[in-house]
This record gives C-alpha cells, sequence and structure tokens, in this order.
C-alpha cells in the first residue's frame, strides 16, 4: 500500500500491467519472471537470424571471390588429398563464365563441406568465410574456412556372428586415414563352425574427387567343412583387386579380378570315387564383374521395393580352371493388406567349362533354408554315393506371403507361407544349351510349407515347417522343422 506522506512503495509491489500477467505467489513470480526472459531472448535470437537472413538474401548477387580454402584441424590428412577434393568444386565454380557472386560461394562452401563429410574422416565439419589474407587479394575476395575435428584412427572389436546357417567368433582391427588420403585398413581374423578358420585383411582408398568410386586390394584365406554333404573340407588362399563405383539404390558396379589356390583334402573314409578325383590343388585366375540394385525398404524382411544382381566371371588367365560363369537373381516386395506383403524371387546361374571340365570348386550348390526350403544344405543336383558334387546350371524361385504377428505389428518376429521350387543340373555337352535349360525348367523340385522370421540384425532367422512335394532321386529331403541363418534368403 502507498504511503501517501512519502510517495513510497512496499517491496515486491505489483508494478505490471495487466497484459503482463504477473503473478502474486514468490515462486510463480519468479518462474514467470524466467519465463519472459527466455521469450525475450528468444525473440532477439530469432530478430537476428531474420536480419541475417534479410542482409544475405539482399546481397546474393553481390560481386565475391573465392582468394584461398583452408581447412583447419585437419592433422593427419594430407593437404594433397584435400586439394585432391576440393579442387574440382572451386573449378566448377568459375568454369561457367558467370562473374562469381555471394550465392555461387556459398553453393561451393555447401559442396566443398558435403565432400569432406563423406570421406568420413571428421567428427564435425564447420565452415565460415573470412576476409582473404592473401595481400594481393582484390576488394571483396574472402577465404573459405572450415574448422574440423578428426576422427580416431584405431578400432578393435570382436564379436560373435550368424549367418549363411553357420556361427563363428570374429576379432575385426581397422585403421583409419592410414596414409592420409581416407584410406582404410582392416584385418579379421574368424573361427566358426563350417568355416572353421579364415583370415581377411584389405586396404581401401577412393580414387575419384567425388569420393563414388573405392578401389580395394584384399589377402583372404579360409577352410571350410565341407564333410557334410561332400566328404571333405576345402582351404583358400588368394589376393584379389576391386574397383567399386556407384550405390545400390542407384546401381553399383564391382569389377574384380581374383588369383586363388583351392586345396581339397581331409577326405573321410566314406568319401566317393568322385570326390578323390576332385581332390588336391587347383589355381583360378579371374576377372569378373557384377552389378546390383536395391530400392528395398528393408533388406531382411522388405515389404517394398525390388533388388536384382547380375554377376559374370571368366576364368582362364591361368592356372587349371577354364570357364564362362553367370548368375542372375532378383526380388520384388509389394504389400498387398494392412501388415501383410507378398515377395518373389528368383536365381539363376550358368557355368561353362571352356577345353576343360568344370572343377568342383567352381560348380553351384543348391538346397537349404537359405536357398530351397525343406531339402538339406547343398544336397540337390548329381552326387556320388553320400558326396555332393554340384552343378553347371540351377534354377530357385520362391513365393512367400510374409505378416505381422496381430497386434504387434512393431515386433521383429514375422510369419510367412512359402511355395519354393528349383532344379540343379550337369550341362550335358551332347545336347545343345537351349535343351539343356529345357529340361532343367521342366523338371523342377518342389516345397512348401510355412515358418517364423526372426530379425536379428544383421541377419535373418527362420524356423519353418515344409514338406517337399517333388523331389528328384538324388535329392536329400528334409521333411518338417528346418531352421535357417543367413543374409539372404529365396
Amino acid at each position: 500500500m502507498e504511503d501517501s506522506r512519502t510517495g513510497l512503495k512496499p517491496p515486491l509491489h505489483n508494478s505490471s500491467s495487466p497484459r503482463d500477467k504477473e503473478p502474486d505467489d514468490m515462486e510463480k513470480l519468479l518462474k514467470w519472471q524466467e519465463d519472459r526472459l527466455a521469450r525475450k531472448l528468444r525473440g532477439e535470437y530469432e530478430s537476428a537470424v531474420l536480419h541475417l537472413s534479410e542482409v544475405i538474401t539482399s546481397n546474393m548477387s553481390s560481386q565475391m571471390n573465392i582468394a584461398a580454402v583452408r581447412v583447419e584441424g585437419a592433422k593427419i590428412t594430407r593437404s594433397s588429398f584435400l586439394g585432391f577434393l576440393i579442387n574440382p568444386h572451386l573449378a566448377a565454380s568459375t568454369s561457367n563464365g558467370t562473374p562469381s557472386t555471394l550465392e555461387s560461394v556459398l553453393h561451393t562452401t555447401r559442396k566443398i563441406a558435403h565432400a569432406l563429410k563423406k570421406t568420413d574422416m571428421f567428427h564435425s565439419v564447420e565452415a565460415k568465410l573470412e576476409r582473404a589474407r592473401d595481400e594481393l587479394a582484390n576488394e571483396g575476395d574472402v577465404d573459405i574456412v572450415f574448422k574440423t575435428r578428426e576422427k580416431g584412427r584405431f578400432y578393435l572389436n570382436t564379436s560373435t556372428e550368424l549367418g549363411n546357417n553357420e556361427g563363428n567368433a570374429a576379432a575385426t582391427g581397422r585403421i583409419r586415414n592410414v596414409f592420409g588420403g581416407a584410406e582404410v585398413f582392416e584385418a579379421n581374423v574368424s573361427f566358426g563352425t563350417k568355416t572353421r578358420r579364415s583370415f581377411r585383411a584389405s586396404l581401401t582408398a577412393p580414387v575419384t574427387p567425388d569420393l563414388a568410386t573405392h578401389a580395394e586390394l584384399t589377402a583372404y584365406g579360409l577352410e571350410r567343412d565341407n564333410s557334410s554333404f561332400a566328404s571333405s573340407t576345402e582351404g583358400l588362399r588368394g589376393v584379389k583387386a576391386v574397383v567399386r563405383s556407384g550405390t545400390p539404390d542407384r546401381g553399383a558396379h564391382e569389377v574384380i579380378y581374383e588369383a586363388v589356390l583351392r586345396h581339397i583334402g581331409a577326405l573321410t573314409p566314406t568319401a566317393s570315387i568322385s570326390m578323390r578325383e576332385s581332390a588336391g590343388q587347383t589355381i583360378k585366375s579371374s576377372v569378373s564383374h557384377s552389378y546390383i540394385v536395391d530400392t528395398r525398404d528393408d533388406r531382411i524382411t522388405a515389404a517394398s521395393g525390388h533388388y536384382a544382381k547380375i554377376f559374370n566371371e571368366y576364368a582362364g588367365l591361368g592356372g587349371d580352371a577354364s570357364f564362362f560363369k553367370t548368375e542372375i537373381e532378383g526380388q520384388v516386395s509389394r504389400p498387398v493388406y494392412d501388415g501383410i506383403s507378398l515377395s518373389f524371387a528368383a536365381r539363376t546361374g550358368l557355368l561353362w567349362g571352356i577345353s576343360r571340365p568344370t572343377l568342383f570348386s567352381d560348380r553351384f550348390q543348391l538346397g537349404g533354408p537359405t536357398s530351397i526350403r525343406a531339402f538339406k544344405a547343398n544336397s540337390m543336383g548329381p552326387r556320388d554315393g553320400s558326396d555332393s558334387l554340384g552343378g553347371d546350371l540351377h534354377w530357385s524361385a520362391g513365393v512367400s506371403v510374409i505378416s505381422n504377428i496381430p497386434r504387434k505389428p512393431h515386433w521383429p518376429v514375422k510369419t510367412h507361407l512359402w511355395v519354393n521350387a528349383g532344379r540343379l543340373d550337369v550341362i550335358d555337352q551332347r545336347q545343345t544349351l537351349a535343351d539343356n535349360i529345357r529340361n532343367t525348367l521342366t523338371r523342377p523340385s518342389i516345397s512348401a510349407g510355412v515358418g517364423v522370421i526372426y530379425r536379428f540384425d544383421p541377419v535373418r532367422v527362420e524356423v519353418n515347417f515344409g514338406v517337399p512335394l517333388v523331389a528328384s532321386k538324388s535329392d536329400g529331403t528334409r521333411r518338417g522343422l528346418q531352421v535357417g541363418m543367413g543374409l539372404e534368403f529365396l
């Protein structure tokens, strides 16, 4: 209450105007003051941003030239590699013959920042414009300065992995930016159930400024247990050089040269004559090309999109193997109802020996939970006793209806109803290729069943109950429950 004699007012009096809605309670008053300050600061920030935006917009056409580009914080990365990335963007900004403006400078800055981030060498990339440092620079020239923070170079990881119907324990080491040019060296060693031992060491580096093409040099080795279907083990030691370009959603290419020493040994006492004849060492020297397009919304349980892969290989550049091999596979998925999708997949392959018979290590194998369900793994096609010898010509196709669990669409568990068909044969050189293909297509093995799909990233696990409906005498069937783990399923 105001003192009429002195004109003084009591402390903490309500001095607000009605529109401020100032509260009476002390705690509410403090909260109100904080909110009012926050509103004021927010308003000032928005006003500053709006003002800055107006200033930039009104000066977009102002003439401005780039005097230099500086990258700060890149202690490990070579300056020559940074120039390799940056110079094409600088050249493109002046190649059209139009005067350089603030707008073109900002576009160039954004493109260079994107290129630096795409290398995957930096935790952060921040850009700013500064007055040109060069004393010979003209008025209005600027330097583009990128403040960066490089990622750590070393990485080590141990893990257990499931895939392609086997499990293994692995250790992986990686060195990033090995020579200062976004190179990555990675080494991996693993021990598993079917692939008993394996190692792989690779060095990958970009070869184009847009980072769309990479080169890779790899040395590898593995020992695989084939006793479940071929009464032997197989050892591989090889090197390969790869050039990759593109992305799967738009189309990715791979060109590969491979030289590999194969050894089939450790024959079991029951090994067939055919497997004993295949034992020993062989050398393959080949070039190959693959093309992949993948627009699926999910690689494990796709509900829409398509996938296609074409692979061609020629062997005969020395060594024991001489053949031409081609493989084609594809998948199309479409939603048919809420939570229900239809998937169709197909694969085919041809192995044509050139001047000599094909070898066991190069032939196709078919059958199992990841290819044609309700058949034993690698059990279809030609046999000698208990051994599957593989084939030169195969095809397989499958239709699946995949559904969410009712009222649980977010669960990683799905149900599916499937029908599979396919066949694996040896090419009869006495007949034409067209006759061989016709005979293979008209005598399919067929199976059907139901099952459960579990999404166990990054692999897919299936538990199926299947029944072979049509089978050749040589096929190894599996009626009842079957479990499959892998990256790619029919």
